[in-house]
């Protein structure tokens, strides 16, 4: 398996100095930065919207791995692939045809994720695992920071891990959602890629980002 990478979530970052606290991510050894798009309808809460990351981006050569929790998805596609996404991550709920809106993600060359929430079946995932480069398997329901990680996701990740592998897949396995310094060690056991955090690293230690993202990365 690959090393870990981590992917700090801006969510729990300070809104006022955003493009700094993403400089700082970037010299503190962040792999990735997560950026949380809610909408308000199929989350009950509202991020940022696409100018912002267009503006985020001069900030870092980081991928911005971007999750957009908004419903109908397909229509905002290409003003995410046009604001920066480099990963765009989608919800099977979100669309009327989940292969037509990974192709038209692929169509602006960006890679495509897919994201299951706690309650929501790998069954959602396997039919188009040949068509995606990333699983964002949630920990948390979907729509606030800092909520405490479900322990049973695992068994999910654990799942998926065994359907990469045997098909000899190069998917990468993302989670996300009340990851600390202790879950973070079951999840790579359990067979994550990728560990977003946002509370532990904004908070931790004193908000010592290096620190923090060294702790989580070494699992």
């Amino acid at each position: 398996m690959s090393s870990i990478k981590i992917s700090p979530s801006i969510l729990s970052a300070d809104f006022s100095k955003l493009g700094n606290e993403i400089k700082d991510l970037e010299k503190a050894g962040a792999d990735l930065i997560h950026i949380d798009v809610m909408d308000g309808h199929f989350v009950p809460n509202i991020t940022i919207g696409p100018e912002v990351i267009y503006q985020l981006r001069k900030y870092t050569s980081l991928p911005f791995d971007v999750h957009l929790m908004i419903s109908p998805v397909h229509n905002f596609i290409k003003n995410f692939a046009e604001a920066g996404a480099d990963i765009i991550t989608i919800h099977p709920e979100a669309t009327d045809d989940l292969t037509s809106s990974i192709e038209k993600i692929k169509s602006y060359n960006k890679k495509v994720g897919v994201s299951l929430n706690p309650e929501t079946s790998v069954d959602e995932v396997l039919p188009v695992l040949n068509l995606i480069d990333l699983i964002l398997v949630m920990s948390v329901n979907p729509g606030f920071g800092g909520q405490k990680f479900i322990e049973n996701t695992l068994d999910k990740v654990k799942l998926l891990r065994k359907q990469i592998d045997n098909k000899k897949l190069k998917i990468q396995i993302e989670i996300d959602g009340g990851i600390n310094f202790e879950n973070s060690k079951k999840a790579i056991k359990a067979g994550v890629n990728i560990l977003v955090s946002g509370t532990t690293i904004f908070k931790e230690n004193k908000g010592n980002l290096k620190k923090n993202i060294q702790l989580l990365r070494i699992g």
